[in-house]
């Protein structure tokens, strides 16, 4: 065998028509087989150096194979976007699958004296993992999000590395960082590439910083094991991008560039190298070593898989370099039996293989023409044929008693699919049938409660024409959102007017906590309030029902956007349903400051304070009455709860009531049975428990789950010879000492949320609702059905009918009667504090007073109504966008990227300190951000985070609560595209409040929107957005605009300015031109024939000037004059603190 390698025929499989990029490589270290794993998330068996293609298994997602691990037993792997890691055996078959609830970031070598491997997680947290079982041994919290494990050679520890370019050792017993100090290093700038250890050294490759972006490091960092002190480094001028240590050589390393220049070199003596180039038409993308390194594989993009043999021309070596365990290949299939083909042979000895996919003779609906005569029209009933009569060749009859009550609908073509969109608004039907199908189909869903998509045109989800699905002045909720299926239960709680109020009253208070439901709750509330039929978003309060439930271990309340036909959302809704309510106390309780919602109830106790709101209003305050059936001992337990779950009575129990009164009383007594040792009597003996609680202390509004869960439950819910389950009203009567109470009290039914179940579909959840506004304007069908953003009155018949199987009751809201008017929310607050827009909020310990841009408002300039401010913001993406690409080249967006509040500056828009911010807040945010969108939005790594942000770092809802209160004093918002900008933040601003320069520099003949980059460098003469997005840069630039729009409109001369800006803009195709050179000062000014600006004067067009004043030393550009000009030229540098141009271009 030769020490120095060659490059033998690499290994392709033929058959691929486009071949996946080769993005894992692991050498298996017992059987002549080498793992690679492919950019579709597929693992395959490379058998021999001939490249003999085995088994081929995918790791779980839909992206490609991170890494792979090949052990004695077994082959590890996971993927980019898998949610989990797997264990399969060399023949493919899968071992076990480990789901640890985040993304897998990466996992660790296996150490020889241990049958475990540590994995790092997105959390982020450590997880010692058992290979044999995928049993967690052990979890620790990670200190950062790690990119990269690997165990020592001694195996006394292993190693991390993080996005951030750090370096940890860690103790593989507990997974901690190790306690002495030399336990962490900073080796790279911009993140870690790849660890090597041998047993006293440490080799670490990662990415460095040039011209603000990264590039790789090009050199290999070099530490001591034991107290982590940096060695001589080995340089690398091509740029390592993958770094492997020889198995059998603890020294020697392999250094690999993309680009495929291989160094191999001794550590120990760094002038001994060996250099190779491959023959490789496209970059290496996976590296891999041989257990005897006596071949290197190299897998590039364009799925090839390129091989270094040491061994001789001729020779025959092994992967593994010796005959280990023989190769599983696939059973082989039996034979087919040899058939003689006779004139008699019967058919059936052939056989029918066996079909997993329908076959092309299975024919669907989508092969049914479309034609007018079909399908046929239905047969005409016996009962008609037998009755009618002709006359004058016209047929007639009477329609009998058993018909009547139905319509003659004829089925027509189905109407093609596709979104509806306010770009293309070009139809002929808009209009829906009058008559619902359940007429003549109870089994057949109606067209209201069938599941409704939002569609993505070119021009976003702001193209979706939400209009048509709801013409009336109550509001939907958007469903591109995750954990959307609370849509329901907020329209709910928005509607039941007393817990609408109370979630109103405490965004008005300080609440102490970052995520909150209930202050969530009352943003939404007066979002849907101000909104009047426009869609709305509760993106926060989803957001923020993801957050608690992670933080209170309530998983299984997340919906994590992956929808099946096994997902009941009628059971996780009722879930979440008593988790809110749980909430909902919690937070709004201000005890023992508690206000009394019912002063009347009785006499007021000073030792006794008023429990929490939303336990006054929905609190079942009971005893449990718990009697032991030998001796008859009787023991009292004081019970509160907030919900009830309904409890049916047995088919077997026939003198059990089973109307809804009955049912919901023996749900709210709740009798039931249980075993267990009497104190009394020392007896093991049956108990019997009921709740007992007077009739007039049930509570204001009653929560009820329904609790229907099997067909059997459902069976009571059905309607019944024309009868239904459900009643509009319902009396109760409560139960003390054992007798029932002779007073009773009658519940009104408010609201419900039902599951719709359809038989090829998923199903989802929608909302009934009594709405009080329809109520207090005498509308005679008040009950409205909210289907996410699908709104549209219904009858309280088809409310309270549950005709089939695919209408399934989750939850009830009932309001008691007499109690209605009683409720006193006058001591309640009412009005937002609004001294919190002249207080500094911010979170961040390490802020720098120098990037300190704004001035809170001093208490004589609070808003009032009609104050002119200037806003912008910037945005984080949480999520990527979700996109389906066709056969055909098209694509669908599945689900838009979802993006998060970063950063918001408001200006003040007159008074002295016109143009000054008073808001310039980063956004915390505890979630993980994908990508930080820095080209657009100036944000950066760290931003965000309060122990590394140098700017003013506020948490969400304070900022939100600042918006809010500018909203309510009535303040008029300048700003540029502020539509999407409203809608991302999550809060409804009143069009009259709204003055966007997009629309008022826009002809509608032209059906071209300017951007706010060409409008500035045109009409004003300034240069912005050259390098990221500044929103204090941005916001100014609207407000100036709107200034300027406000001059020519008094002048009378806007519309003719607006139609040269188009004309002369269409030469430059709406884009300002690059700067020519560092040497000029002043941005390159817009045509102007042969005239040219001078100093003190504006160029408009061809040769048109307006005169500008100039400004005094010290002041902002817009307080000079009342209307500022059309293109303001200023002399010499930016005189505002605020925009900072950027001159690297020019």
């Amino acid at each position: 065998m030769s020490t120095t390698y060659r490059q033998i025929p690499s290994l392709t499989y033929q058959r691929d028509v486009s071949p996946q990029p080769i993005t894992a490589l692991s050498f298996d270290p017992v059987s002549d087989i080498l793992w690679s794993g492919t950019n579709s998330g597929h693992v395959c068996a490379n058998y021999t150096p001939q490249g003999l293609r085995g088994v081929h298994y995918p790791v779980g997602g839909r992206f490609a194979v991170k890494k792979i691990l090949a052990t004695d037993g077994n082959i590890l792997a996971c993927g980019v976007t898998s949610d989990g890691i797997g264990a399969w055996s060399k023949g493919g078959v899968n071992s076990w699958y480990f789901k640890p609830g985040n993304h897998i970031a990466t996992f660790s070598n296996k150490p020889s004296n241990s049958s475990a491997v540590v994995v790092a997680t997105a959390a982020p947290e450590l997880l010692l993992l058992n290979t044999q079982n995928g049993a967690v041994v052990r979890r620790t919290p990670a200190p950062a999000l790690l990119t990269h494990l690997h165990y020592t050679a001694s195996q006394t520890y292993f190693v991390s590395g993080d996005a951030d370019g750090w370096i940890r050792l860690h103790d593989p017993r507990d997974l901690t960082s190790r306690s002495f100090a030399s336990s962490s290093v900073k080796a790279h700038i911009s993140g870690i590439q790849g660890i090597e250890t041998s047993s006293t050294l440490l080799y670490t490759i990662g990415l460095g910083v040039r011209q603000g972006r990264p590039y790789p490091d090009p050199l290999v960092k070099i530490y001591d094991l034991r107290n982590l002190k940096a060695l001589p480094p080995i340089p690398f001028s091509a740029g390592p991008a993958f770094i492997t240590r020889f198995p059998n050589r603890a020294t020697t390393l392999a250094i690999t560039s993309s680009q495929g220049l291989i160094q191999i070199v001794d550590t120990t003596n760094p002038t001994t190298n060996e250099f190779y180039q491959l023959d490789a038409p496209s970059y290496i993308s996976s590296v891999a070593i041989s257990p005897t390194a006596g071949y290197m594989a190299f897998g590039d993009s364009d799925g090839a898989i390129h091989l270094l043999s040491a061994a001789e021309e001729d020779a025959m070596l092994p992967f593994n370099g010796f005959d280990g365990k023989p190769i599983e290949w696939p059973d082989t299939p039996d034979p087919l039996p040899e058939i003689e083909w006779t004139d008699t042979t019967p058919l059936n000895s052939i056989g029918v293989p066996y079909y997993n996919t329908l076959l092309l003779s299975s024919w669907t609906k989508d092969f049914i023409p479309r034609s007018l005569y079909f399908p046929p029209p239905a047969k005409i009933p016996q009962q008609v044929l037998n009755s009618i009569k002709v006359n004058d060749s016209i047929a007639y009859a009477t329609l009998p008693k058993e018909l009547r009550g139905r319509r003659n609908v004829v089925p027509s073509a189905p109407k093609k699919a596709g979104g509806r969109f306010r770009s293309g608004r070009f139809r002929q039907n808009d209009s829906e049938p009058v008559t619902p199908t359940y007429e003549y189909a109870p089994d057949t869903i109606p067209k209201c409660y069938r599941k409704v998509e939002i569609e993505y045109s070119k021009f976003g989800v702001e193209d979706f024409d939400f209009g048509f699905y709801n013409r009336t002045s109550f509001s939907g909720l958007e469903t591109h959102i995750l954990n959307s299926y609370t849509n329901p239960i907020v329209q709910v709680m928005h509607y039941t007017l007393p817990i609408r109020r109370l979630a109103k009253s405490h965004i008005t208070t300080d609440c102490p906590h970052e995520h909150c439901l209930l202050c969530e709750l009352g943003f939404v509330a007066r979002m849907l309030e101000d909104a009047r039929g426009t869609n709305c978003q509760a993106s926060n309060f989803c957001k923020t029902v993801g957050v608690l439930a992670q933080m209170h271990n309530a998983i299984e309340l997340i919906d994590y956007g992956r929808e099946s036909a096994d997902l009941t959302y009628a059971h996780m809704i009722q879930m979440f349903h008593r988790f809110l309510v749980d909430r909902l106390s919690t937070e709004g309780n201000s005890f023992p400051h508690n206000p009394m919602l019912l002063p009347d109830a009785g006499p007021a106790d000073p030792h006794s304070p008023a429990p929490a709101p939303i336990t006054q209003l929905l609190g079942i305050d009971a005893k449990n009455i718990i009697v032991c059936a030998s001796c008859q001992a009787v023991r009292e337990k004081e019970n509160m709860t907030h919900l009830i779950d309904m409890i049916y009575p047995s088919a077997n129990d026939p003198a059990q009531e089973t109307d809804f009164a009955s049912i919901l009383r023996s749900s709210l007594l709740r009798r039931t049975t249980h075993k267990a040792t009497c104190q009394t009597c020392k007896q093991f003996a049956t108990f019997e428990t009921r709740r007992s609680i007077r009739t007039r202390d049930l509570p204001p509004v009653l929560a009820v789950n329904a609790a229907v869960h099997n067909e059997e439950t459902h069976k009571f819910w059905l309607d019944q010879r024309r009868q239904t389950f459900l009643k509009p009203r319902v009396e109760l009567r409560g139960q003390f000492e054992g007798m029932d109470d002779p007073e009773t009290v009658v519940y009104e039914l408010r609201a419900m949320v039902v599951q719709v179940v359809a038989k090829d579909a998923n199903s989802h959840l929608v909302a009934l609702v009594k709405v009080p506004e329809a109520e207090q304007a005498q509308d005679p069908e008040p009950w409205y059905i909210f289907n996410d953003f699908l709104v549209q009155g219904i009858s309280e018949e088809e409310v309270l009918s549950i005709p089939s199987s695919w209408k399934v009751p989750t939850i009830l809201y009932l309001e008691r009667v007499d109690l209605r008017q009683r409720l006193d929310f006058s001591n309640l607050p009412d009005k937002m504090d609004p001294t919190i827009l002249c207080r500094d909020t911010n979170i961040a310990p390490n802020r720098d007073p120098r990037m300190i841009k704004h001035e809170p408002l001093r208490y004589d300039e609070l808003p009032t109504p009609g104050t002119l401010i200037a806003i912008d913001a910037e945005f984080v993406s949480m999520q990527q966008e979700e996109t389906e690409y066709r056969s055909d080249g098209t694509k669908k967006v599945i689900r838009p990227a979802r993006l998060s509040l970063a950063r918001v500056s408001v200006l003040r828009g007159d008074g002295p300190k016109e143009g000054v911010p008073f808001i310039d807040d980063h956004i915390h945010t505890s979630e993980i951000i994908v990508d930080y969108l820095t080209e657009f939005s100036g944000i950066k790594f760290g931003d965000l985070d309060p122990n590394m942000s140098r700017y003013t770092l506020t948490p969400l809802k304070v900022v939100y609560k600042k918006l809010r209160l500018l909203v309510d004093s009535g303040c008029i918002f300048i700003g540029h595209g502020l539509s999407k900008d409203f809608r991302i933040i999550n809060i409804f601003v009143p069009p009259e409040q709204v003055i966007d320069t997009v629309d008022l520099y826009y002809l509608e003949n032209r059906q071209r929107r300017l951007s706010l980059r060409f409008l500035t460098w045109f009409v004003l003469k300034e240069n912005i957005q050259t390098d990221t997005h500044d929103s204090i840069e941005d916001a100014l630039s609207a407000l100036k605009l709107y200034k300027v729009h406000l001059q020519l409109e008094a002048e009378g001369t806007f519309d003719k300015k607006l139609d040269e800006l188009y004309r002369e803009g269409r030469q430059y195709n709406f884009k300002p031109p690059a700067p020519p050179g560092a040497a000029q000062t002043s941005s390159p000014a817009p045509p102007s024939g042969t005239a040219s600006p001078i100093p003190g004067q504006i160029a408009m067009g061809r040769g048109a000037f307006l005169q500008q004043q100039p400004f005094a030393p010290g002041q902002y550009p817009l307080n000079a004059i009342a209307t500022p000009p059309f293109f303001p030229h200023m002399q010499g540098p930016n005189r505002h603190g605020f925009m900072h141009q950027n001159w690297r271009h020019r």
